[in-house]
């Protein structure tokens, strides 16, 4: 007779064969492919393929317009010597004399609201263009024994004219936008600072205006006798000022950049000017398939408040020298200041205004909050010191403020306590 050890012992092999064995006949039924399963996977499969072809199709039909629009609207006039090249989404005239872009022309559309392709920094020659720049000319590469490379820079970016972000709804244009032929030597605080913030603020247009087109130039001012890069092979040029021209035609807007290739302090709105004034630098004939009232009216105005979003409708450029009062400064200089134990006069436009709950006024001196560069504020136990409301009776006007220079957030601060420290001067 068995005992209950063996037998409860024998009771869980049992269970566990028994398991075992289901556990090995639902398998072998579940392993089989359902026929219906199978049959919508193949399905799918047709259909993603049918969406792929369909997405080349479109891209492709983007591409042909975006060159077609190009060639109708926005090349400017072609000297003598000009060969024009276009590829997928750009064309460009090369000089081969400063071994640079003599101007590039691109569109900008909301096509990058819904763009999804990301860097490929495949720097590489033009195809259609001889004796460009090369990686040589912007750095060494020296291959170590450990397989890894070691990178010595000559202090200059590989700088895009038409910006690789502009082409983020085509694998294919975004490729192109790194040929040499599109790009500069630019030093980095140039390239990735307010050169950078300049090409935010036109896609930052179309985000705010999807029906719209831009039509871009992008180009070095080419000189005589510009510097070079001394460890470049090819002795690349290294350009004093680049400009970058934007044009609206559905608006009949124009705006222009000439940015100095250097440090740069003062928002992007002090570098803006009227297109005419590029034409004049560069000699270049721009947008020469305009009517010739449309291209006097596009080219010669530059309003900033008609591009920038609505919350920075009222920014201006801060105040130049000869605008200024005697000993005043301008709010780009006002940093300096911090901490310094005397009062300084900073003079500015009221971009924007602001009273709180509790009653204390905030004001933003040429540029609005979020994006302030100067702010004033008078606590609300001094606001009866004013015979005025100074968030009404300020705003758009041309002012000095008078007070000590504190930081806050980063930004140039002052509090002042009364309207005596306050001096219109528009």
């Amino acid at each position: 007779m068995l005992s209950n050890r063996t037998l409860n012992k024998n009771s869980s092999t049992i269970f566990i064969l028994s398991f075992m064995l289901l556990w090995s006949i639902c398998n072998i039924g579940y392993s089989q492919t359902n026929p219906r399963i199978e049959e919508l996977l193949n399905q799918r499969q047709i259909v993603l393929n049918i969406k792929d072809s369909l997405d080349a199709l479109i891209e492709n039909a983007k591409l042909e317009d975006v060159i077609f629009r190009i060639h109708k609207y926005a090349l400017p006039k072609l000297e003598v010597d000009d060969s024009l090249i276009c590829h997928s989404a750009a064309c460009l005239v090369f000089s081969h004399e400063h071994k640079l872009a003599k101007w590039v022309v691109h569109i900008l559309s909301s096509d990058i609201i819904e763009g999804r392709v990301s860097r490929t920094n495949d720097f590489r020659n033009d195809p259609l263009i001889p004796n460009t720049a090369n990686e040589s000319d912007y750095f060494v590469k020296t291959l170590l024994d450990d397989g890894k490379y070691k990178y010595e820079g000559f202090g200059y970016d590989r700088g895009h004219l038409a910006p690789s972000a502009d082409f983020r709804w085509s694998s294919k244009a975004l490729s192109e936008s790194y040929y040499y032929s599109n790009i500069t030597p630019q030093t980095p605080e140039f390239n990735r600072e307010k050169w950078a913030e300049i090409e935010d603020f036109l896609r930052s247009y179309v985000y705010d205006n999807p029906n719209s087109y831009l039509y871009i130039i992008t180009a070095p001012v080419l000189e005589d006798n510009l510097p070079v890069i001394e460890k470049s092979p090819n002795r690349i040029p290294i350009p004093h000022y680049h400009y970058k021209i934007a044009v609206d035609l559905d608006k009949k807007n124009g705006i222009a950049f000439l940015v100095p290739q250097r440090n740069i302090t003062y928002p992007i709105e002090s570098y803006i000017v009227p297109i005419d004034s590029i034409e004049k630098i560069t000699g270049i004939d721009f947008f020469t398939s305009l009517s010739s009232e449309d291209q006097k009216w596009i080219e010669s105005n530059s309003d900033y408040s008609k591009w920038a979003p609505e919350s920075q409708k009222n920014d201006v450029a801060p105040l130049l020298t000869n605008q200024l009062p005697k000993n005043a400064y301008n709010t780009v200089e006002a940093a300096q200041f911090y901490d310094y134990p005397k009062e300084v006069k900073i003079c500015g436009t009221v971009a924007s205004t602001h009273k709180s709950g509790k009653g204390n006024v905030f004001i933003n001196l040429d540029k609005s909050f979020p994006k302030a560069i100067f702010s004033v504020t008078i606590w609300s136990k001094d606001v009866v010191n004013f015979n005025y409301e100074p968030e009404l009776f300020l705003m758009n006007k041309k002012a000095c403020f008078t007070g000590k220079i504190t930081e806050y957030n980063g930004i140039p601060s002052m509090y002042i306590s009364n309207q005596k420290k306050i001096e219109i001067i528009d």
